[in-house]
């Protein structure tokens, strides 16, 4: 520890602990509507803050991902869901919407947001 920068010991976060700093609020956005929302084991495409969002419902349970696949860049949200996934309508890749992971390989991922559902607006933190 002697001769060693302060940085190297103590956390990078020392800051926040030694200030009694709060971590950031996540800064939710509306999205939609509640009635706009997609209908069971359907997706749907979303614009929010120059994004394309993909919204799927599975079996009543909403997830939000980016719309692109990274295969070629299809529009996820115009997709179908089999299986619990969102599956792309260019070339049928599948895309967990819980996680962004496509099926046939786990290190492809596409971005997922938080949702929640406030007063009958669909809000997401991006």
């Amino acid at each position: 520890m002697w001769g060693q920068p302060p940085s190297a010991v103590r956390p990078s976060n020392a800051r926040q602990y030694l200030t009694m700093e709060k971590p950031p609020m996540p800064t939710f956005t509306k999205l939609a509507t509640q009635s706009d929302l997609p209908s069971t084991n359907e997706a749907k495409e979303f614009q929010c803050t120059g994004k394309e969002i993909c919204v799927a419902n599975i079996n009543g349970a909403y997830s939000a991902m980016d719309n692109a696949c990274l295969h070629r860049g299809g529009p996820l949200g115009q997709g179908t869901i089999e299986n619990g996934k969102v599956v792309c309508p260019w070339h049928g890749w599948a895309w967990d919407p819980k996680t962004g992971e496509a099926s046939h390989n786990a290190n492809a991922k596409v971005a997922v947001y938080p949702l929640k559902i406030e007063n009958g607006d669909v809000l997401i933190e991006i």
